[in-house]
This record gives C-alpha cells, structure tokens and sequence, in this order.
C-alpha cells in the first residue's frame, strides 16, 4: 500500500471525496453514530492516506501539539471494512506515527481512542491515560505515546 501525507490545500477533489466517504461510510453508517465528521478541523491537519488500486482504504487525520491536544495527535483514524483483514490499520498507524515524526519532530502523541482498539494501540506504544468517557455516545478512552 502507498501512504501519502497532505495539507488540506493540496488534496485533489477526488482525494477530499473520498476520504469523506470512507469516514462517513464507517464513523456515520457503520458505527451508527449521528455526529458532525465534518467539523472545521481539517483544515489545520495533516491527512495521512494509503491507497489500493488508486482507491483510498486507509486514512488518519495529525495534528501538530497544541492544535488539538497539548502533544501531537492521530484522529479519524479509519479503514475500509472489506479491508482490515490485510493489517492495514498497522501499517496505517506506522505511516502516521511516521508523518509526525517528518512533519512535526514530536514524539509526545496523544488520541481519544474508542475503548474496544485498546489493544491495538496498546501495540503501537500508547497507553491508557484516566477513565472511560462517552464522545458521541462511543466509549473512549485518552492513550498516550512517548
């Protein structure tokens, strides 16, 4: 898979369609959660992307420290559901731990993770900071890295 990491300006039509509809698809319809996914913040973010066959599967949106938590950030971070049997999501995860190292020179990272990826982010360092809470009625816990 080939991961691509841009500013919201430079991300084409087809690019910013896609990635919306692969949120949608799977925060909004899958998850059955009515929330606003698109919420002012990706214009400040950088979006991490990996494409199959020119399609996007696999996405994240980082966030410099400050503009989101007071260390850097991963959010949104989704894959296509016909595809998470591939290990896709760990090797989203690599690229977008990856492009804040590039982007931002941080090693602090901070995510508002849903409860039930715990485990999954546990392998990739993070660890549980506080208790449980409710963001748009989704159990979620604070990990942090580094």
């Amino acid at each position: 898979m080939n991961f691509i990491t841009k500013k919201f300006q430079e991300l084409t039509i087809d690019e910013l369609y896609q990635i919306l509809q692969l949120r949608s698809e799977v925060f909004v319809v899958e998850q059955d959660c009515v929330y606003q996914d698109v919420d002012g913040k990706d214009f400040k973010s950088l979006h991490v992307f990996g494409t199959k066959n020119d399609k996007i599967i696999a996405y994240t949106r980082i966030f410099k420290a400050g503009d989101y938590f007071k260390n850097a950030s991963i959010g949104r971070v989704v894959v296509a559901a016909n595809e998470r049997k591939y290990g896709f999501g760990h090797d989203l995860m690599k690229a977008s731990l990856k492009a804040i190292k590039t982007h931002f020179n941080a090693d602090k990272i901070t995510i508002s993770a849903q409860k039930y990826l715990k485990k999954f982010y546990e392998s990739h360092n993070f660890e549980q900071i506080g208790e449980e809470y409710l963001e748009d009625g989704i159990p979620h816990i604070r990990m942090d890295r580094g």
